[in-house]
């Protein structure tokens, strides 16, 4: 056994720090702990929980494959067919072992996705927001940048690994940004915001704050990872719904959660990417994205910018989660997203919560503590997909009365809950030219 190490004669308990901050998060409810799921992949939403009493099967209301396109015929086959043919691994960064084709393929298609002249592939969307904020801000000299009060904790670490200086705007307050910008006089900024917040499922107001960049000669930069796939004909997001993707500078997006891979990147001008792929530390010296994963990836993005069906079918699905949940009382944030919060407001309840749905409805939604959201806003997070259907949405909401009554949760008063109920009904019916769109095979 190693000896404990001394400083003048003073042992150092290294390993007792540790165990401090850990039991530190253990007090307050914050300590993480990992359920060990296997998803199935032929049976969406399903998977099997590795219990410490052994297998059991269990629904997943909580997952970020928003489309169940993990798990599509046309992307597992194109990564098996890419894996056979080139291998498992990239060999080593893009600078080093030369770029392989399908990633060559991959930023052609998403630069057509967000229609950009060009696109750059990273290893996650944390990657992508970390070292593309970072190095567009310090290429431009006395830049500011002006960053929406809950963007992302990748956005967060670009902006401070950028240097430059930075102002906080409130969250989706475009008069408060149009301050801030007024304030900056004539130096150079970016206006960096998330399109879709993942925690609590609200929209940003991207055509006012393109507005407001214009008047003052700002740069844009829009996070969609939580939207790509989800929104636009094509599946490019909020701004590409909303018809101001050209008023876009910068498009950051991921390939992990409505595309099912693995992977981030950015969009924008030819100059703007090359000089992000010439300078960015976190794309220089990383291994590039695995041939398999890119190929994969492009069949999910070819797949979506022309099927309604899943993104039809989810829409379906979440305004129905809505109502149910209204209906029983659960006190949910009314969102027009795919994303539904169902608040908790304390830290031990939210994982007891989850532990319960666990354990005794085999229904797995993970607890959100702080850091992720403010103390005192603990929440799950559910996320349905296409394929949760009917009969699991009356589970699901059974199950969390029962957790609520047996942890005494507080429900919603009787009217909120009967008129977000009627909102979310008329949600839940498909427009008149979707209505059929049922019948489309899962596998086209």
């Amino acid at each position: 056994m190693k000896a404990t190490p001394k400083v003048n004669g003073r042992e150092m308990d290294y390993d007792g720090y540790f165990s401090g901050a850990l039991s530190q998060l253990r007090q307050e409810g914050r300590y993480r702990e990992f359920v060990e799921i296997e998803r199935i992949a032929g049976r969406i939403p399903f998977a099997i929980w590795h219990s410490s009493e052994g297998p059991r099967e269990v629904a997943i209301w909580c997952s970020n494959d928003y489309l169940g396109m993990g798990r599509h015929p046309k992307v597992i086959k194109a990564m098996i067919e890419t894996a056979s043919r080139m291998g498992t691994g990239a060999g080593g960064t893009r600078n080093i072992a030369g770029t392989n084709r399908p990633l060559v393929e991959l930023e052609r298609e998403l630069a057509d996705l967000h229609d950009k002249p060009a696109a750059l592939v990273f290893t996650s969307g944390y990657v992508s927001n970390q070292s593309g904020i970072s190095t567009i801000a310090r290429l431009i000299p006395d830049s500011l940048i002006l960053s929406d009060e809950l963007n992302h904790n990748s956005m967060i670490e670009g902006i401070r690994q950028s240097g430059a200086e930075k102002r906080i705007w409130r969250h989706n307050d475009v008069t408060d940004l149009e301050r801030l910008l007024t304030a900056a006089g004539d130096r150079p900024k970016l206006i960096v915001f998330e399109s879709l917040y993942s925690m609590s499922g609200d929209v940003a107001p991207i055509k006012q704050i393109c507005d407001a960049a214009e008047r003052h000669g700002a740069l844009t930069y829009c996070d969609e990872v939580h939207a790509v796939g989800m929104y636009g004909t094509r599946g490019s997001g909020v701004a590409g719904r909303e018809k101001v993707m050209h008023r876009i500078d910068i498009v950051e997006g991921t390939l992990a959660k409505a595309f099912g891979c693995l992977g981030g990147y950015i969009a924008g001008s030819s100059n703007l990417i090359d000089a992000v792929r010439s300078f960015a530390p976190g794309f220089i010296f990383t291994t590039a994205l695995p041939p398999p994963m890119c190929a994969a990836a492009t069949a999910a993005i070819r797949h979506l910018k022309s099927s309604p069906w899943e993104r039809a079918r989810q829409k379906r699905s979440a305004a129905r989660v809505k109502s149910a949940l209204s209906a029983a009382r659960l006190p949910i944030l009314p969102t027009d997203t795919h994303i539904i919060p169902l608040m908790v407001g304390d830290p031990l309840k939210c994982k007891a919560a989850s532990d319960l749905l666990l354990s005794e409805h085999d229904i797995y939604i993970q607890p959100i503590n702080y850091p992720t959201v403010a103390k005192g806003t603990e929440r799950l997070r559910i996320t349905p997909t296409p394929h949760h259907g009917d009969e699991l949405i009356a589970d699901l909401a059974e199950a969390l009365v029962d957790v609520w009554q047996w942890l005494a949760l507080p429900f919603v008063p009787h009217q909120l809950a009967a008129e977000r109920t009627s909102d979310f009904a008329r949600a839940a019916r498909p427009p008149s030219n979707l209505r059929g769109i049922e019948v489309l095979s899962r596998d086209l």
